[in-house]
């Protein structure tokens, strides 16, 4: 898994970069590790 930080923003998640840029967003924490496993597969 990429290493990134995770904000959360008004009920969803927001993944950034570790030089802080955005990434995309989730609903929840766990759909958005999801998809970060799916990206580096």
């Amino acid at each position: 898994m990429m290493d990134v930080e995770f904000r959360f923003v008004r009920g969803h998640v927001e993944v950034f970069s570790p030089e802080g840029q955005f990434l995309f967003s989730a609903d929840t924490l766990s759909e958005a590790r999801m998809e970060l496993t799916e990206d580096a597969a």
